[in-house]
């Protein structure tokens, strides 16, 4: 990839990645997208996709490594930093509660998505864990980390991040809807429990919160927050069982794989726990962050062809409504008993 022959193309790939990303960034901050809490990796996958089924052709063959690049490699690092939006201080803020909500929204999600995606709906186990992982934890960054340790096509990851669009902007705008017509009956710290337990992306947590008050949406992004941290015990549980079912029937000890960006993401935030780098600092790690995990989304939806979509239907909707009724459901009785 990056051999003397090969590193200015591969480089040229880079770069025209980043160019896509850069135009996501800034259709990302036009108001209407803005509001809608549509984050920039989102944008940045539609652009992907829309240049797959369009100009791919004329791709230059030798820049493919870059896209290739921006997949992986780029990928897992963005995951890493992505710790510096955490500290362990945030578990601390909000308690037993925030904990309790975030650990048992999480696991009981990605287990109804296993059992409805595979017993029920008969899906492909790729598009079920990348849809369960999407809804449980953290939206698209969460179907970003969770793909290379499936290892699944990038249509399929694509397929998982459309459902988060879908039912996470539901959630955004229906929540605070159904919280002024007083249906939902809940104080504002059970609220911010609610909405940081359940909603898909964290710009969605933060649109919903805000729109109910301070008070609201610090809970609500904290919450959020431990359900980010959760992704790193997560994947390495899912590495371990992934490997132990693709070995079992057959003799020798099964192969652990241990997705080391995973552990990376815990050791910064660690790492960031301690307050040893100033603010602005911090916020330029995560700006840059941000645009890394455009281009791997971008890069994502330039892999992704619409035919690979064909005979795929309607069952990955399904099954993300599904988890949607669940965590409003459940979520909301979860916030009542935790705050009461």
């Amino acid at each position: 990839m990056f051999t003397t022959e090969n590193r200015p193309h591969t480089l040229s790939g880079i770069l025209f990645v980043a160019l896509f990303a850069t135009s996501a960034t800034y259709l990302a901050d036009f108001a209407p997208l803005k509001h809608l809490g549509i984050s920039p990796l989102i944008v940045g996958i539609v652009l992907g996709m829309i240049y797959a089924n369009t100009l791919r052709g004329h791709l230059p063959e030798p820049w493919v490594p870059g896209i290739v690049f921006a997949t992986k490699p780029l990928l897992r690092t963005a995951i890493v930093f992505y710790g510096f939006r955490l500290t362990f201080q945030n578990i601390a803020d909000v308690g037993i509660a925030g904990i309790t909500m975030s650990a048992v929204m999480v696991t009981s999600t990605f287990l109804i998505a296993y059992i409805v995606g595979i017993k029920v709906l008969k899906l492909d186990r790729d598009t079920t864990i990348l849809v369960g992982a999407g809804s449980s934890i953290c939206g698209a960054a969460a179907v970003l980390a969770t793909e290379p340790v499936v290892g699944a096509a990038p249509y399929k990851s694509a397929i998982a991040v459309a459902t988060v669009v879908l039912f996470g902007t539901t959630a955004m705008f229906l929540y605070p809807y159904l919280y002024h017509l007083g249906w939902l009956d809940l104080s504002p710290e059970a609220m911010g429990l609610y909405i940081g337990g359940t909603i898909h992306e964290v710009a969605h947590v933060v649109a919903a919160g805000n729109a109910l008050g301070k008070e609201v949406a610090d809970t609500a992004v904290i919450v959020k927050m431990i359900r980010v941290m959760l992704m790193a015990p997560f994947l390495l549980i899912l590495g371990f069982w992934l490997s132990r079912q693709a070995r079992s029937g057959t003799a020798g000890k099964a192969t652990i794989v241990i997705p080391w960006f995973a552990v990376g993401f815990i050791a910064v935030a660690g790492f960031n726990s301690l307050s040893l780098l100033p603010d602005h600092v911090v916020t330029t790690i995560n700006h840059l962050d941000t645009f890394a995990l455009t281009m791997a989304m971008t890069a994502l939806g330039m892999e992704t062809r619409m035919e690979k979509f064909r005979g795929v239907g309607m069952k990955p909707i399904y099954l993300a409504m599904i988890l949607f009724g669940w965590l409003m459901v459940g979520g909301y009785q979860m916030a009542k008993v935790l705050a009461g």
